[in-house]
């Protein structure tokens, strides 16, 4: 069987992290997200995969030729989505590369394994269409999902809260026929073309038996979920530090954290649990970073205490700079959310001497804040911010 990873979307609520790379190319645990989610479908049997790339695709393209050059995982076939028209659209993408069954998996979502190997079962099985369907604590922010014994009976995308009458919801993997693909080609486009959508409207015509799980789902929507995501990987997977990295007698780690190739932490540096550091990473001495995803080529000055954030690739972080993490109201598309959140500095920016990032804040991507300064909620790419 083969699988088809949607990874076309730009991914403008991680912006400026995604000014310059997919989503899917963000670092969890060490490693691109899109590496975790064909991981585990070759780990499950998938030996070809179809990949709907789009936005920045060069990146991804580039990166898995040079798994495949090293004998790494299952083959690779491109699907190139030009305009960013919905999931359905990107499924008929890849039609031309597919014969009958198939698995579909968004790029922005990592489960386990055996999930994916029970969802190759289900379908083989029963010759149903399938879809995984997990609980959650609030629906209005999925599709959520009613049933009628094993099948899918209604899904209500992103409901209103007067509207949530259960607590289950799409997880965003499938297994499919070649059936699927007349039903969107019938789907009434919306703006963009839905495969959720599809599924809504035909359910009497082609019905989706549902798949229940409750393991590892890690899902990518809002840039605090990277904290969460590279936290859940490194919670199965333990501490990962690479034999090329140098950490000073005197520092300390906590596991688990993952510390990339020829990183350097300081004597007194404490990297705590759910850190991420990425290759050539220059941590100062007495330094203290606790759950937090560092991209590569970043250097931190001493005495720096850095708390739930993520540092982007190539930022420089001066000394007793300070991100505390707590609570904050963080606008991402003019939408607000309440969130615990340290804050986001962007690629190449450079961060003064005792600065301070209020909870929430988000520095743009070659920006410049200068000694002493207190940055709160956005900063804009190439911004020069001064004290006073």
């Amino acid at each position: 069987m083969k699988a088809v990873i949607l990874a076309a979307g730009e991914g403008k609520r991680f912006r400026p992290l995604t000014d310059i790379r997919p989503k899917p190319m963000l670092p969890v645990a060490g490693k691109p997200l899109l590496d975790h989610v064909v991981d585990r479908l070759a780990a499950a049997g998938i030996e070809e995969v179809v990949l709907v790339v789009g936005y920045q695709r060069e990146r991804i393209q580039t990166h898995f030729s040079e798994r495949e050059q090293d004998g790494h995982g299952p083959n690779i076939t491109y699907a190139v989505q030009e305009n960013p028209l919905g999931t359905g659209d990107a499924l008929l993408t890849a039609e031309p590369y597919l014969g009958s069954d198939f698995l579909v998996v968004n790029g922005d979502r990592i489960v386990e394994q055996a999930l994916i190997e029970r969802l190759i079962r289900r379908r083989e099985e029963t010759g149903d269409q399938c879809m995984v369907i997990t609980s959650v604590d609030d629906p209005t922010r999925y599709g959520m999902v009613e049933l009628d014994g094993e099948y899918v009976s209604s899904l209500v995308e992103k409901p209103a809260t007067h509207e949530v009458t259960s607590n289950l919801v799409n997880a965003g993997i499938y297994a499919f026929g070649p059936d699927i693909f007349a039903a969107i080609r019938q789907t009434e486009r919306r703006g963009e073309l839905k495969l959720t959508q599809t599924l809504a409207d035909y359910l009497r015509k082609l019905p989706v038996r549902a798949l229940r799980y409750d393991g590892l789902w890690l899902e990518l929507e809002h840039p605090w979920d990277l904290l969460d995501a590279n936290d859940g990987i490194l919670s199965t997977t333990g501490s990962q530090v690479t034999s090329t990295a140098q950490v000073h007698p005197d520092a300390t780690i906590t596991s688990p954290v993952a510390i990339g190739a020829d990183t350097h932490i300081a004597p007194g540096g404490r990297v705590l649990r759910g850190t991420t550091l990425g290759a050539n990473v220059r941590l100062g001495a007495n330094t203290v970073i606790t759950n937090s995803v560092v991209f590569s080529d970043v250097t931190i000055g001493p005495g720096c205490v850095l708390t739930d954030c993520i540092i982007g690739e190539g930022a420089t972080i001066g000394a007793q700079t300070t991100i505390g993490g707590g609570g904050a109201d963080v606008v991402l598309n003019e939408s607000v959310y309440s969130v615990e959140f340290g804050g986001l500095i962007g690629h190449n920016a450079t961060i003064g001497a005792d600065v301070t990032l209020d909870p929430g804040a988000i520095v743009g991507n070659h920006t410049t804040v200068e000694l002493g300064c207190t940055v709160s909620g956005r900063v804009e790419n190439d911004t020069h911010v001064r004290r006073g």
